[in-house]
């Protein structure tokens, strides 16, 4: 069975993201590693940031898991900025770490944004499938959720279900 790995980008642990993350594991078997504990520098071309968190997470990814889900939330009607430093960074797996980036085709990539409201940012979705896309990975879809209060409202539990069967659908295609 393919291996999951998803990644949490927002300046909160424990906010509104991390409670669409946990329903989304009711659906879907996963690790997370959420990036605010981590150290990832912001892309260098002097590349003073070879020390930091980013190319382990990298390699275990590769190494240890088929899919990634890149989870943010809805910054500033964008991704937030620790997933943009992440994002920025996968410029050294092709170009330091070429060997390690070209281990990324075949893998899949998601993407989950939250929000406050169900207005979805157009084209919020794109830059995650055109770096799919860029990377030979496989892009399989994304959901926008949101909390407009403390619950989750019913509606956003139901987006989060079909996620999860779209994932699940993809991921047994590719098996």
């Amino acid at each position: 069975m393919p291996k999951i790995l998803l990644l949490q980008a927002s300046a909160r642990s424990d906010g509104n993201t991390h409670q669409i993350v946990q329903a989304l594991r009711k659906q879907l078997d996963f690790d997370v590693i959420d990036l605010k504990t981590k150290h990832i520098e912001p892309y260098s071309y002097e590349r003073e940031n070879q020390s930091d968190d980013f190319l382990p997470i990298m390699r275990a990814f590769i190494e240890q898991y088929d899919v990634l889900i890149l989870a943010t939330p809805v910054y500033w009607y964008s991704m937030s900025g620790v997933l943009k430093n992440f994002l920025d960074r996968l410029t050294d797996c092709i170009s330091i770490e070429k060997q390690l980036g070209r281990k990324l085709r075949g893998k899949q990539l998601a993407s989950l944004s939250c929000g406050s409201d169900g207005i979805e940012v157009e084209g919020f979705h794109t830059p995650f499938r055109l770096t799919a896309e860029y990377l030979d990975m496989e892009y399989i879809g994304s959901v926008h959720t949101w909390i407009a209060e403390t619950d989750i409202e019913e509606e956003v539990l139901a987006r989060i279900t079909e996620f999860a069967e779209q994932v699940n659908v993809r991921l047994n295609a590719k098996n």
